[in-house]
């Protein structure tokens, strides 16, 4: 008996998948949709840059919406990491080290840094299965409304045990805006436009880290609980505007043809930019194409589809580059108030250079879109961590000799230095990379892995810094070079041999040339039919 159930159920999952294969042939060999879908592939690689921004305006500001979601996390990140350079917060919650010296102990540093991105480790998880079942429109609205209940905790906290926990708290929302907004913007714009609006993905990044810088300056000669309690305060900003907006939203219209709404989409493509129904129509067929592909491989996808196939090696790609930037000196820019202290200089010299930094980033960001516009995707992320490489060792050689006013200067210089460059390249063409690497399919579940192995290495690699640079730790100041140029050449030998070449491909060739498992220094060179449906 159970064997003729078995076989039953077998001979249905057969007919099944032949019935699906089926359909999608005969999607793909429809001659209408097969050329409208050529037609709208060819029209986005014909465009430039600056022309693909013109005709869809509104694409650019609803990617840029979404983009600045980040503001938050960047936001709270960097106002932890000012805490412990505060004057009245160490004086507050810290140990005094030497008379009139106080200090946060480096385990609750590492806990004030940790604990948020903990609780976006969560955050990213659920993001994906929520995206997959709500869009990314409705789940960024959930993120916003948990954001403005949770910063009450961290408000009203009166030790750094509830500090702490807030921070965790908020974590949860920050998981979903990193894991969705690389997506959402990547998939809202046409291919000449993709590197340029998933790179202000870092620009929101030096925006929040610029208010931070602002504030912290200036309540840091305040004598009472509002020098901390006022910055806190200041994400209240954010969460109300940008939730009104994202209600006005389109969908990615990639979301709702997987979900079949293929009405919907077409509305949404129109909202975007699409001048004329015959150009709508084409991009929808262009996307309809890519899905039928993908729909080849699997329907309902969950996490451990990426782990399968060709789908394994996209995974990987997300997951290295994620990661990378715990490993070529970003932690340096993270703490950069505290780094500067810890170079000799003066408290509020550091929160006046931090804000500096911070702005030179924001400038580095905006040349990074012509960087990413004019350049390859490896081009800019290897050169870019090459030169940083060289900055790291000569930052750790700097601060191994004889320290005096001059090397406390050249030692600010480079962190300075190392904090841009970062900004310029690595930092934003990574989000265009993770963007680009993972399949339509997948794509919240990609970009909420790759994030979760971001902050799977974070969280040691902060306590680490911390305990670098932390007069009751190791106290190495720029000495941090030495291990953070090391982690960065093996970034680099990583990239070298694993990061393809997807600068100027669609959804669909990016496909193909994963499934041919072509090397990744040959994606440049390997010609796709226009034809070819792998």
């Amino acid at each position: 008996m159970g064997s003729d159930i078995e076989k039953t159920e077998q001979s249905e999952k057969t007919q099944e998948t032949q019935t699906v294969g089926v359909h999608h042939a005969e999607v793909l060999g429809k001659s209408d949709l097969m050329n409208d879908a050529l037609e709208g592939e060819q029209r986005e690689h014909e465009m430039g840059v600056w022309e693909a921004a013109k005709l869809h305006p509104w694409a650019c500001f609803w990617a840029f919406i979404m983009c600045f979601t980040i503001v938050m996390e960047s936001f709270d990140m960097f106002l932890n990491t000012n805490f412990v350079a505060l004057t009245r917060f160490k004086r507050n919650f810290g140990v005094e080290t030497s008379p009139g010296e106080w200090s946060i102990p480096t385990k609750w540093q590492s806990a004030l840094f940790q604990s948020g991105q903990c609780g976006a480790f969560i955050g990213v998880f659920l993001a994906g299965p929520i995206t997959s079942k709500i869009g990314y429109r409705w789940t960024t609205i959930l993120g916003l409304v948990l954001m403005n209940a949770t910063i009450f905790i961290s408000f009203f906290a009166d030790s750094l045990t509830v500090l702490v926990i807030g921070q965790a708290f908020e974590g949860l929302p920050w998981g979903f805006f990193i894991a969705n907004s690389p997506a959402y913007a990547s998939e809202v714009v046409p291919i000449p436009l993709r590197a340029a609006v998933t790179a202000t993905l870092q620009m929101s990044w030096s925006i929040g880290s610029i208010i931070v810088a602002g504030a912290s300056m200036s309540y840091n000669n305040r004598n009472d609980e509002w020098a901390w309690k006022a910055p806190l305060a200041l994400q209240w900003m954010f969460p109300l505007p940008l939730l009104i907006l994202i209600l006005f939203a389109p969908e990615s219209p990639w979301w709702l043809m997987r979900r079949g709404r293929k009405e919907e989409a077409l509305r949404s493509i129109k909202r975007l930019g699409s001048k004329t129904t015959e150009e709508a129509q084409q991009s929808l067929a262009m996307i309809e194409r890519t899905i039928e592909i993908e729909l080849q491989m699997g329907d309902a996808p969950n996490l451990l589809d990426l782990l399968k196939g060709t789908d394994r090696r996209r995974t990987i790609i997300t997951c290295l580059i994620y990661t990378s930037q715990n490993f070529a000196g970003n932690l340096i820019a993270n703490q950069a108030t505290y780094f500067f202290e810890q170079a000799g200089m003066s408290t509020g010299f550091s929160f006046k250079l931090n804000l500096i930094t911070t702005c030179l980033q924001f400038v580095a960001n905006a040349c990074s879109w012509y960087f990413t516009s004019r350049f390859s995707r490896r081009g800019v992320y290897l050169g870019g961590l090459a030169v940083n490489i060289v900055f790291l060792y000569g930052l750790a050689i700097i601060s191994s000799v004889p320290q005096n006013v001059h090397t406390n200067y050249a030692v600010a210089c480079f962190g300075v230095i190392i904090s841009v460059v970062f900004a310029g390249s690595q930092g934003p063409i990574s989000y265009t990379i993770i963007a680009e690497t993972s399949s339509v399919r997948l794509r919240p579940l990609s970009t909420a892995v790759g994030r979760a192995a971001y902050y799977l290495t974070e969280i040691p690699m902060i306590y680490l810094s911390s305990r670098m640079l932390n007069t009751t730790g190791w106290n190495l100041a720029g000495k941090c070079g030495y291990v953070w140029g090391s982690t960065a050449v093996v970034c680099w030998i990583t990239a070298y041999f694993w990061l393809p070449e997807l600068k100027g491909r669609s959804y669909r060739e990016s496909d193909i040339l994963f499934n041919r498992k072509v090397a990744a220094r040959d994606f440049s060179s390997t010609e796709i039919d226009e034809r070819d449906n792998e």
